[in-house]
Parts: C-alpha cells; structure tokens; sequence
C-alpha cells in the first residue's frame, strides 16, 4: 500500500503580540479639569510603568497639560467636556485631546504663522509651540461626530 500524497503546508509566520494601553476619560471644561486630566494622565503612566519623575513623565506632562488648556479655553463650549486619550505601544505615547469646537482649529504643524511669535512678555501663546518642541509628531485632526482633536506623538525609543 501506498501513502497519500502529501499536501504542502503553509506555515505561519511567527507574530509579535504587541500590547496597546489605552486611557479615556472626560473632563469637564474648566481650568481644574485641566489640572486634572494632566494629574490622573500621570497616575495612569505610573500604573502602566512610568514612574513619576522620569524623562518620560516629565515630557509627556507638557503636551497633555498645554493640549488640556488649550481645550478649556480656546474648545470650550458650555455645558460640553473635553476628552483626554493615551495610548500607550511600544515605543511610542499617543496623546489625544478633543474638544467640540471644530471651527477653532489652531494652526497644524507647517501651517502659515505657527509657530506664533507672541510678545515677549505675554503670559499665554506659547503651548502649541512646547508641544511642537516636545512631540515627534503632532497634528490637528476632525473628531465625529463634532469637534477637533489635537494629537501630540512622542517616540519613547530614542
């Protein structure tokens, strides 16, 4: 008796798991809930393996803090939150904030007048331009069903 031909197999390629730690959470649109999205956005990096104090920390509190305020006070619609999102890859944090309103879009990165030359005494105009310093990426983005997102991307593998 003869054996049955053998068919040829396809073998897998071995596949990297890859783990994505996300965090969502709403804030109210008022200057403590800036504070807070920057504070429990620090508390989360530390339960995920970022410890407070670290280079990592430490940048990765200005884009969330600048983005936070930013949406409380140029974003701020009445009655409406703002949402802060991090994602955390290997090799990489995402930091996302969204606010509702879409029609005030700051300047995107290469945009005609970004970065903003404010006066040398002014107390405010210079967030986009620390998270442009601090971020690899960042980028302006429409959020559906309303509203804009404001992405700031640092690569942790440098």
């Amino acid at each position: 008796m003869t054996a049955p031909p053998t068919r040829p197999t396809a073998t897998a390629a071995p596949q990297t798991l890859v783990t994505v730690r996300v965090f969502t959470q709403r804030f109210s649109s008022t200057p403590r809930g800036a504070r807070l999205a920057r504070h429990l956005a620090l508390h989360q990096l530390h339960s995920w393996g970022v410890p407070h104090g670290t280079e990592v920390s430490e940048t990765a509190a200005v884009p969330v803090a600048e983005l936070a305020a930013n949406a409380v006070t140029h974003g701020r619609v009445p009655g409406r939150d703002f949402e802060l999102r991090l994602a955390l890859a290997p090799g990489k944090l995402t930091v996302d904030v969204s606010d509702t309103r879409g029609e005030r879009r700051p300047p995107g990165p290469g945009a005609t007048g970004f970065p903003p030359d404010p006066a040398g005494d002014a107390e405010t105009g210079r967030g986009l331009v620390l998270v442009a310093a601090l971020a690899d990426r960042w980028s302006v983005l429409d959020r559906v069903p309303v509203g804009k997102t404001v992405r700031a991307e640092l690569d942790l593998r440098r």
